[in-house]
């Protein structure tokens, strides 16, 4: 897979969280979090388990994960590291990785046993084939719709042959819209249709095993549905 130059100059240069070039929404959205980082770990990881629907697939993931003989799991826009921790409350190897260093930071400190580095989901420094499976917990959503098919590619790479990604997201009902923005707390979002990402995750070799839509009633801060959408990389191509 050939890529655009800044995803080449991104993966060099990223552990020091300045990227010689990149596209303006990773930069807003790193200054975003990075000055946020201490307000939005003190309400994330309390709103994580606040609701048994928004972690109802975690328990199958893991599952899925350690049927197909188990191996490395990398949390893609990890924040302070609750979910790669809850992910390892379930048997899974699992680190974790985001674009924001102060984020880093604090899941560091949260969970020295942990593995936690600063990088983008669209460009990781993970070997082709090399993990087991990939979790985006609300991690795409401040990625503009016309950069997801790259990101989903990325998945594809780094997965091994029948690997599992799990994407969640906020959604919306319009499928003949692929993304809705909406004002989020930290930086410029979108909400997805799950049948267009569901068909971009298709076109990237990401086949849908299940899918689970929260109803908008049931989450206390938002208005609209959330989407969880279970995949697996196809062997065939």
């Amino acid at each position: 897979m050939t890529e655009p130059d800044y995803l080449t100059t991104t993966r060099a240069d990223y552990d020091g969280g300045a990227a010689r070039t990149e596209p303006d929404h990773l930069t807003t959205t790193r200054a975003d979090y990075d000055g946020g980082a201490a307000l939005y770990t003190e309400f994330i990881g309390e709103a994580f388990l606040a609701s048994p629907l928004h972690i109802a697939m975690f328990p199958v993931f893991a599952e899925l994960v350690r049927a197909s003989g188990g191996g490395l799991v990398a949390d893609v826009g990890c924040g302070p590291g609750h979910v790669t921790a809850h992910l390892h409350g379930l048997g899974v190897t699992a680190f974790g990785m985001d674009l924001s260093p102060e984020m880093i930071k604090i899941a560091r400190a949260a969970h020295p046993e942990l593995r936690f580095e600063v990088g983008l989901m669209s460009a990781m420094e993970v070997e082709d084939g090399s993990l087991a499976g990939v979790l985006s917990n609300y991690s795409i959503i401040h990625t503009p719709p016309e950069r997801l098919p790259e990101t989903f590619a990325e998945f594809r790479r780094v997965l091994a042959p029948g690997g599992h990604a799990l994407v969640a997201f906020q959604a919306h009902d319009h499928p003949s819209e692929v993304a809705e923005a909406f004002d989020h707390k930290m930086s410029p979002a979108y909400r997805y249709s799950p049948d267009r990402v569901a068909g971009m995750l298709l076109d990237a070799g990401l086949v849908e095993v299940a899918r689970l839509v929260v109803a908008p009633g049931e989450d206390p801060n938002r208005g609209f549905p959330q989407a969880h959408l279970l995949t697996r990389r196809v062997t065939t191509t």
